[in-house]
């Protein structure tokens, strides 16, 4: 069966804010990038599954499973399922499925898990069994619907946002990076972007790469889509920060998108800005830091703070602004941007009706 003939005519990206089913994890163990602080990242990593799993189920993805299982909450509001599944990293984003959702016969709803190619962000780390994780997961009965191969194409989570209603954003910098779908031009990738993911628009972003952002420049880290057609994006006046004149750039892109096509008609975009959190170093290496990167679950906004205090409220007074009747939800995150991301770049969510975690629930 193709591809189209898999799709639904009805097939469609949705916005992060409609209702999911549960929420992935790829759990940290000592073959990782986070060997060198391992008991920080698994903190944070327990702290984040604990307010995940007040708000909907959780999928955790673990090379040792039974290690993870003593870590958590004996009980939770929702359910946990601790998976066994081998992994070189942990980055949920970035090498989960992809979901799209349509109505099946008689108008039930049916999802579609893509399971595009990870390489590593362009062959820059070892990716092969995070490449294989989606095909181990869905052979375990986990995921309710139809798997899709759409392994020749490289495309990672945090590279693309959406607003549900067809538009897709994506950066310039990242989907156009060396190692991911050369020789494609972008006028070829966006027609694949449009074609797989089943959207009607693709949006490019030319500017706005963090410092120490290895991925080239994921989408989440700088512009993020929220309800009532908003754009939350990363903004700093300080001048004499080095991002300061892209993030300029990036502030005046965004407004020529929002600015009404002709005279009198509304405007396109309502334009949040976030602040940009003060310099945070690893030793000489400023760290990606950024309160873009949150995750959004049923009922609630997870955000990363930074133990900066004012930046870190006026953050998220922002983001609750922009997700009206919704929790909001603190984690502090250094422990994450020492490798280079934050909430977001870590997990992964599922629309509703995609997930049954029941056979492999551990409380």
């Amino acid at each position: 069966m193709n591809r189209q003939e898999l799709h639904p005519r009805l097939c469609r990206l949705p916005a992060e804010w409609e209702p999911q089913s549960a929420v992935q994890l790829t759990w940290p163990h000592a073959q990782t990038d986070w060997a060198p602080y391992l008991g920080d990242i698994t903190r944070t990593y327990v702290s984040l599954a604990e307010v995940i799993s007040r708000y909907e189920p959780l999928l955790i993805a673990a090379q040792e499973p039974d290690a993870v299982r003593k870590l958590l909450p004996a009980q939770t509001p929702f359910p946990i399922a601790v998976v066994p599944c081998r992994n070189n990293d942990t980055w949920a984003r970035d090498h989960a499925f992809i979901t799209l959702t349509a109505s099946g016969p008689e108008g039930s709803p049916s999802a579609h898990f893509l399971d595009f190619g990870f390489n590593g962000w362009g062959e820059k780390f070892p990716s092969d069994l995070d490449n294989a994780l989606n095909r181990s997961l869905f052979s375990k009965g986990i995921f309710k619907g139809h798997y899709e191969n759409h392994l020749d194409f490289i495309l990672e989570g945090g590279s693309i946002e959406t607003d549900g209603e067809g538009t897709l954003y994506t950066t310039s910098q990242c989907l156009l990076a060396p190692h991911r779908n050369q020789p494609l031009s972008r006028p070829q990738i966006e027609e694949q972007l449009k074609q797989r993911l089943h959207v009607g628009r693709v949006v490019w972003l030319d500017y706005g790469n963090l410092i120490g952002d290895d991925t080239d420049g994921h989408i989440d880290t700088i512009v993020r889509c929220a309800p009532a057609n908003t754009l939350l994006y990363i903004r700093t006046e300080d001048t004499r920060d080095p991002h300061y004149e892209d993030l300029l750039a990036l502030r005046r892109q965004l407004e020529q998108l929002s600015a009404p096509v002709h005279e009198g008609a509304p405007s396109g975009l309502h334009l949040l800005p976030l602040p940009l959190p003060l310099p945070i170093f690893d030793g000489a290496d400023r760290l990606p830091a950024t309160y873009a990167n949150f995750l959004i679950v049923n009922g609630a906004v997870i955000v990363p703070v930074y133990g900066q205090s004012d930046l870190d409220a006026e953050a998220c007074r922002i983001i609750g602004s922009a997700f009206p009747g919704r929790d909001i939800i603190p984690l502090d995150s250094r422990t994450i941007i020492r490798q280079h991301g934050s909430i977001h770049c870590i997990t992964m969510q599922y629309p509703v009706h995609a997930l049954d975690l029941t056979p492999f629930r551990d409380n």
